[in-house]
């Protein structure tokens, strides 16, 4: 019996599971109104989702040139886009360590508008505790860590979930 190339049994290596892995596309959110001390960490997120072979919707997030009082676009228009790329969305990765309404925001419209999943990321360091919105969630996967290859480590097991390429599997379903 010939085994599934396309089955994920634990004892791949990572670049095994990420030749099986499908692009899916992700929306990422972070803070900017909030502080803009993350952008390249943020930054460094984004190109290794890039290099995985995903399609990253990050906006000013992960432009170093946008500073805390955001993009030079009117505030409608920026909800629009945003908006119209979370409905497009497969998963949504949110960096909440630094606290910010507008990731908050993000977040539940993915969860609650559009019911796609969410992977949340942070650093314990930073607060004294995780927004317990996040926390108490338990339909947001939440990767503390303390270490960034650690976290992209875990985010891509986390991911490996919803761009397995299997047959059927729904964009809005772990695999």
């Amino acid at each position: 019996m010939t085994k599934d190339p396309r089955r994920h049994d634990g004892d791949l290596s990572l670049s095994s599971q990420l030749e099986m892995t499908k692009q899916i596309t992700i929306y990422f959110a972070g803070a900017i109104s909030g502080g803009r001390g993350d952008v390249a960490h943020y930054r460094a997120i984004v190109a290794a989702l890039e290099r995985d072979g995903h399609r990253v919707l990050a906006g000013a997030v992960a432009a170093e040139h946008v500073g805390a009082a955001g993009e030079p676009l009117e505030s409608s228009a920026i909800f629009e886009r945003d908006m119209q790329w979370i409905a497009h969305a497969d998963v949504l990765v949110a960096e909440v360590s630094m606290p910010s309404t507008g990731v908050g925001y993000e977040i539940a419209t993915a969860r609650y508008l559009h019911d796609i999943p969410v992977i949340c990321l942070y650093r314990p360091a930073y607060t004294k505790r995780c927004t317990a919105m996040v926390g108490g969630d338990a339909g947001i996967e939440l990767i503390e860590y303390d270490d960034p290859a650690e976290m992209l480590s875990r985010l891509r097991a986390a991911l490996q979930k919803y761009s397995t390429d299997g047959v059927g599997c729904s964009r809005r379903t772990p695999a």
